[in-house]
């Protein structure tokens, strides 16, 4: 190669989607994994899922280990024009409605409300039972 790097954009890598021909975007480096597909330990499906986008994220929530790392070197074929991958957009999450603590405090209350009453009116009654059979 001469030193020089060849850049390429997300669309040229893009194109590189198959079994034939599968090339990935880690760390701002491009890799042609083809020859890897058949012995990649997470299955061929895995790689060819990460192709036409950045990903770095997937590689590095696997967590490869040293090795792995150390065999990307005899697959690098050039960089990425990082101009040409879209900007990550932040993650928001759907607007979840609030626990509210206040709902669980009335719900005891009314629970107690009701409970408290029937475990007198029992113990009422309990006493009245066995007083009135001790005393017949």
């Amino acid at each position: 190669m001469g030193g020089e790097r060849k850049v390429y954009t997300l669309a040229e890598v893009s194109e590189h989607n198959s079994r034939e021909n599968c090339w990935l975007v880690i760390d701002g480096k491009v890799y042609n994994v083809t020859k890897f597909l058949e012995d990649h330990p997470g299955g061929d499906e895995v790689l060819l899922s990460a192709t036409g986008k950045d990903a770095t994220d997937d590689f590095e929530d696997i967590g490869h280990s040293t090795s792995a790392r150390a065999m990307m070197d005899e697959f690098y074929v050039g960089d990425i024009d990082s101009l040409s991958i879209p900007s990550k957009m932040k993650y928001i999450p759907p607007k979840q409605p609030h626990y509210n603590q206040d709902k669980t405090s009335e719900f005891v209350i009314k629970l107690l409300q009701f409970l408290v009453p029937l475990l007198i009116l029992c113990f009422a009654v309990g006493v009245r039972f066995f007083t009135k059979s001790s005393t017949a």
